[in-house]
């Protein structure tokens, strides 16, 4: 699993996603998802919405 695998996923899905339900689709740990949404926060491509106690991450589209 790799980064572009995971902006794969954001990119399809335009409700976006928690870091549970990332994991949970793509068979993999919670802690390896936290890390790339931690890399693509920083580099500014995911917006975050707080739901509850949830974060969900979506992909950044280009501001026209």
């Amino acid at each position: 699993m790799d980064r572009e695998t995971v902006i794969k996923e954001l990119k399809k899905k335009k409700e976006g996603y928690t870091i549970s339900e990332l994991a949970s689709k793509l068979k993999v740990s919670r802690h390896k998802i936290a890390n790339v949404f931690a890399f693509l926060e920083g580099a500014e491509k995911v917006t975050i919405r707080k739901a509850g106690m949830a974060k969900i991450y979506y992909w950044k589209e280009k501001e026209k």
